[in-house]
């Protein structure tokens, strides 16, 4: 009689020295590994475009800006996430493998990926200390979906479907436009 295949967990370490070497991007939940799919040509430009303005926005600031190959760490539930762009400005967040203090980070929604980014990585990334701004950019038409910090602690909820967003993480205040972020897209 066969016996059944038992997904073994692995530990944070062979999961990170994995992804150094491996071709295809995983992300890690506690023991398991995921493999990241593919993304088009709309949500390549949408993740280009916020990470060309925030890094415009960074230049001479203490923060860093980062797309789809960084991964960040959510220690408290083990998690590791390759999300779409990540911004730090946190100088005592140095690791060259993941950061673990981003102020803000970007998910372009997709078929694929539109469920997980708006349950198990909205739930996963609010308990990163430092992160003020959660945003889901849609693929088929301008629209930001921001969930943003307030000062108690909680979460605000907003959509933006024109104008321009307001963003302050820290030393670096910044606006960024919806005609900006959906730059050379058609629909």
């Amino acid at each position: 009689m066969p016996v059944p295949a038992v997904d073994l967990p692995i530990s944070v370490a062979d999961y990170l020295a994995g992804e150094q070497h491996s071709p295809i991007r995983h992300e890690y939940l506690a023991g398991a590994v995921r493999a990241m799919a593919g993304a088009d040509e709309a949500h390549n430009r949408i993740s280009l475009n916020l990470a060309f303005h925030l890094r415009a926005a960074t230049r001479g600031q203490p923060c860093a800006v980062f797309i789809s190959d960084m991964k960040v760490r959510i220690e408290a539930e083990e998690r590791f996430y390759y999300p779409d762009v990540l911004l730090t400005c946190e100088p005592a967040d140095p690791g060259a493998l993941f950061k673990v203090s981003p102020c803000l980070i970007a998910e372009v929604l997709s078929t694929s990926t539109e469920a997980i980014d708006r349950g198990e990585k909205l739930l996963a990334y609010r308990g990163l200390a430092a992160l003020r701004y959660y945003l889901l950019l849609a693929q088929d038409r301008p629209r930001v979906e921001v969930y943003r910090r307030t000062e108690d602690g909680g979460w605000r909820y907003e959509v933006h479907e024109q104008g321009s967003l307001a963003l302050d993480c820290g030393a670096l205040a910044l606006r960024l436009s919806l005609a900006d972020l959906y730059e050379d897209l058609v629909w």
